[in-house]
């Protein structure tokens, strides 16, 4: 169908309903999901703004408090707002609690009060402390007891707003927390639920997941119509793989389609192709575990061209391998994921300093300096994308990780491809954060 104008309330109603989609999307999939209060970079505009419109606001209560007489103005306006922040603090059982808070922060008590220069604000601010402390967790009682200390009226009430807010993300935070586990049984169909409701408002957006997809099938078809392997021995796992496509169809399964295209966010790159719609709200973790994925394809090929040319005894020297690794790995941390030139430069100089080192510790001759040479070459050149070893130990890996997003991969067995062995540890906790997202995204 032809695209039509939407409504500005039709649109509010579809950012609202991505909103909680993609809340409820992150509540499931990261275990550490919690809010946290906006913040600015100390030097943006947005930064100096607010905090010029704070001081102007704080400065303008202390001289209304410290007036004669007070004026309580913007103080009766906060004390509300106190009140109001409490209230939401409470949970539906504190019902006595929340008649105390009633009582206690009467508005218009509290209004006739000040107009009559009788407005206790030392006895209000020491009950709001108190039942502040009732209800805060323990990780902010330290910082109510530092309140108590307060004695300056505007000061007091500006930091009993800071740690009321600290104390509502806490809430939320706990509140999300309490939910996971109910979320966890029932996003599957709120998701479809929200995603077909999003999908009648706008037909036409999905143009990026079906370029995937086709890109997907398009090489599928291309692989099946390669001369067919030799016939798999009956009862192995060629024989009966999930999603293989025979040689004789043209029509690609379903299943080999969408693994494919899973496979294929490996390799994505940024800028050249949009991400599909379908995954816009696992982009990040995607993108982070494709950068994983580049820096243990790096280690590994270091490491297995340093092993081709130190052999196995001074690889399998105590501590060696683990040693490179971990330099190798900081080296690259350091840098960003497009210098691999550079830090290859440098990985290469340390890779040569710690065998000059092993070398001499286990009593062998030094390296010639030719062989140093064609170490340090063949370390370098791995930067390049078409070298040969950095190829086959991404085929191994990519290989190993669609283990984990076929159907049944979450709970099959999984060998180690050969030379994979020194990223083993590192490579199953990639493996399994990427088959989480793949799996909750099939599903």
């Amino acid at each position: 169908s032809p695209p039509h104008a939407l409504s500005m309330n039709q649109l509010q109603e579809i950012t609202d309903d991505i909103s909680k989609l993609t809340i409820a999307h992150q509540i499931v999939l990261d275990s550490d999901f919690k809010l946290q209060a906006a913040s600015f970079s100390p030097k943006s505009l947005e930064n100096r703004v607010k905090e010029t419109l704070h001081k102007a606001f704080w400065d303008s209560l202390e001289e209304q408090l410290s007036a004669s007489p007070p004026d309580y103005t913007w103080a009766i306006q906060l004390l509300q707002e106190i009140k109001e922040a409490l209230l939401s603090l409470l949970l539906p059982r504190h019902n006595q609690l929340r008649s105390q808070i009633e009582e206690a922060l009467d508005m218009e008590l509290i209004r006739q009060e000040a107009e009559h220069g009788a407005l206790d604000i030392r006895g209000l601010t020491v009950y709001v402390l108190g039942t502040m402390a009732r209800l805060c967790a323990p990780v902010r009682d330290e910082e109510i007891r530092g309140l108590q200390s307060l004695t300056d009226p505007a000061q007091l009430l500006r930091e009993i707003f800071r740690v009321l807010g600290l104390m509502k993300m806490d809430m939320l935070n706990f509140t999300i927390q309490s939910l996971r586990t109910h979320l966890q049984d029932h996003t599957v169909q709120y998701e479809q639920k929200k995603f077909q409701e999003l999908l009648d408002k706008l037909p036409n957006s999905l143009d990026r997941t079906r370029e995937w997809l086709s890109r997907a099938a398009a090489e599928v078809s291309a692989s099946s119509s390669q001369p067919p392997p030799p016939p798999a021995v009956s009862g192995s796992p060629a024989a009966h793989s999930p999603g293989a496509v025979s040689s004789s169809t043209t029509v690609p399964s379903l299943t080999s389609v969408l693994d494919r295209g899973y496979m294929n966010l490996l390799c994505w790159e940024p800028g050249q192709k949009k991400y599909p719609e379908t995954l816009l709200m696992d982009q990040a973790r995607l993108q982070e575990v494709q950068a994983q994925v580049n820096q243990l394809t790096i280690v590994a090929a270091v490491l297995l061209v340093t092993s081709g040319t130190c052999g196995s005894t001074l690889c399998g020297s105590p501590g060696f391998v683990a040693r490179l690794k971990r330099v190798i790995k900081a080296l690259l941390e350091a840098l960003s994921c497009t210098r691999y030139e550079e830090a290859l430069e440098d990985i290469s100089d340390q890779v040569l300093q710690e065998v000059s080192r092993t070398l001499s510790q286990l009593g062998y001759a030094a390296f010639t300096t030719d062989k140093c040479a064609s170490l340090k070459g063949q370390i370098k050149s791995i930067a390049d994308k078409g070298n040969a070893v950095r190829r086959v130990v991404e085929q191994r890996i990519h290989s190993f990780l669609s283990l984990f997003i076929s159907p049944d991969g979450q709970n099959s067995h999984k060998d180690l491809p050969k030379g994979l062995d020194p990223i083993q540890e590192e490579l199953l906790e990639v493996g399994q954060r990427f088959g989480s997202v793949i799996h909750h995204n099939r599903q």
